[in-house]
Protein backbone atom coordinates (compact mmCIF):
# COMPACT_ATOMS: atom_id res chain seq x y z
CA UNK A 1 0.00 0.00 0.00
CA UNK A 2 2.84 2.41 0.77
CA UNK A 3 6.13 2.34 -1.11
CA UNK A 4 8.97 3.77 0.99
CA UNK A 5 12.27 5.10 -0.36
CA UNK A 6 15.08 7.30 0.94
CA UNK A 7 16.21 10.37 -0.99
CA UNK A 8 18.97 12.53 0.51
CA UNK A 9 18.27 11.22 4.03
CA UNK A 10 14.57 12.03 3.63
CA UNK A 11 12.01 9.22 3.76
CA UNK A 12 9.53 9.34 0.87
CA UNK A 13 6.30 7.36 1.19
CA UNK A 14 4.10 7.03 -1.89
CA UNK A 15 0.57 5.77 -1.38
CA UNK A 16 0.05 3.08 -4.03
CA UNK A 17 -2.58 0.54 -5.01
CA UNK A 18 -5.45 2.69 -3.76
CA UNK A 19 -7.12 5.84 -4.93
CA UNK A 20 -9.03 6.49 -1.71
CA UNK A 21 -8.02 6.76 1.92
CA UNK A 22 -11.19 5.95 3.81
CA UNK A 23 -12.32 4.15 6.97
CA UNK A 24 -11.89 0.78 5.25
CA UNK A 25 -8.11 1.14 4.70
CA UNK A 26 -7.14 3.97 7.06
CA UNK A 27 -5.92 1.70 9.87
CA UNK A 28 -3.50 -0.08 7.54
CA UNK A 29 -2.09 3.21 6.30
CA UNK A 30 -1.79 4.51 9.86
CA UNK A 31 0.23 1.46 10.93
CA UNK A 32 2.53 1.71 7.91
CA UNK A 33 3.16 5.44 8.39
CA UNK A 34 3.63 5.22 12.16
CA UNK A 35 6.21 2.45 11.65
CA UNK A 36 8.32 4.94 9.69
CA UNK A 37 8.65 7.07 12.82
CA UNK A 38 10.08 4.27 14.98
CA UNK A 39 13.41 5.97 14.30
CA UNK A 40 13.48 9.36 16.07
CA UNK A 41 14.22 12.37 13.89
CA UNK A 42 12.72 10.90 10.71
CA UNK A 43 11.65 13.44 8.11
CA UNK A 44 8.87 12.19 5.86
CA UNK A 45 7.44 13.26 2.53
CA UNK A 46 4.00 11.74 2.01
CA UNK A 47 3.27 11.61 -1.72
CA UNK A 48 -0.45 11.45 -2.51
CA UNK A 49 -0.16 11.43 -6.30
CA UNK A 50 -2.39 8.36 -6.62
CA UNK A 51 -5.06 9.42 -4.11
CA UNK A 52 -8.30 10.90 -5.48
CA UNK A 53 -10.34 11.02 -2.25
CA UNK A 54 -9.79 11.15 1.52
CA UNK A 55 -12.60 10.90 4.05
CA UNK A 56 -12.64 12.21 7.63
CA UNK A 57 -11.04 9.01 8.93
CA UNK A 58 -8.18 9.42 6.47
CA UNK A 59 -7.57 13.01 7.55
CA UNK A 60 -7.67 11.82 11.16
CA UNK A 61 -4.92 9.34 10.31
CA UNK A 62 -2.76 12.12 8.86
CA UNK A 63 -3.22 14.21 12.02
CA UNK A 64 -2.37 11.25 14.24
CA UNK A 65 0.75 10.39 12.23
CA UNK A 66 1.79 14.06 12.24
CA UNK A 67 1.53 14.06 16.05
CA UNK A 68 3.64 10.88 16.20
CA UNK A 69 6.22 12.44 13.88
CA UNK A 70 6.60 15.66 15.85
CA UNK A 71 6.59 13.71 19.12
CA UNK A 72 9.61 11.75 17.84
CA UNK A 73 11.52 14.88 16.76
CA UNK A 74 10.57 14.24 13.14
CA UNK A 75 8.41 15.93 10.56
CA UNK A 76 5.86 15.13 7.88
CA UNK A 77 5.20 17.12 4.72
CA UNK A 78 2.68 16.23 2.03
CA UNK A 79 2.99 16.60 -1.74
CA UNK A 80 1.40 15.79 -5.10
CA UNK A 81 -2.14 16.41 -3.93
CA UNK A 82 -4.88 16.21 -6.57
CA UNK A 83 -7.05 19.35 -6.87
CA UNK A 84 -10.20 17.78 -5.39
CA UNK A 85 -8.26 16.47 -2.41
CA UNK A 86 -6.54 19.85 -1.96
CA UNK A 87 -10.01 21.44 -1.73
CA UNK A 88 -10.71 19.16 1.23
CA UNK A 89 -7.41 20.07 2.92
CA UNK A 90 -8.37 23.75 2.56
CA UNK A 91 -11.99 23.27 3.61
CA UNK A 92 -10.79 21.59 6.81
CA UNK A 93 -8.07 24.25 7.25
CA UNK A 94 -5.45 21.51 7.28
CA UNK A 95 -3.36 23.61 4.92
CA UNK A 96 -2.57 25.56 8.11
CA UNK A 97 -1.41 22.40 9.88
CA UNK A 98 0.59 20.58 7.21
CA UNK A 99 3.23 21.86 4.84
CA UNK A 100 1.74 21.07 1.42
CA UNK A 101 3.67 21.09 -1.86
CA UNK A 102 2.65 20.71 -5.49
CA UNK A 103 5.57 18.43 -6.38
CA UNK A 104 7.82 15.96 -4.62
CA UNK A 105 10.84 17.94 -5.78
CA UNK A 106 9.57 21.14 -4.13
CA UNK A 107 8.89 19.21 -0.96
CA UNK A 108 12.34 17.63 -0.99
CA UNK A 109 13.94 21.04 -1.58
CA UNK A 110 12.09 22.44 1.43
CA UNK A 111 13.99 19.99 3.63
CA UNK A 112 17.35 20.96 2.20
CA UNK A 113 16.67 24.59 3.11
CA UNK A 114 16.49 23.72 6.82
Amino acid sequence: MIKVDKIKEITVAVVEEMDKIVAFNADTIKKELNAIFNTPGTNLILNLQNVAFIDSTGFGVFLSVYKTATGNAGSMKICCIKPDVMKLFRLLHLDNVFELYDTQEECLNSYTKI
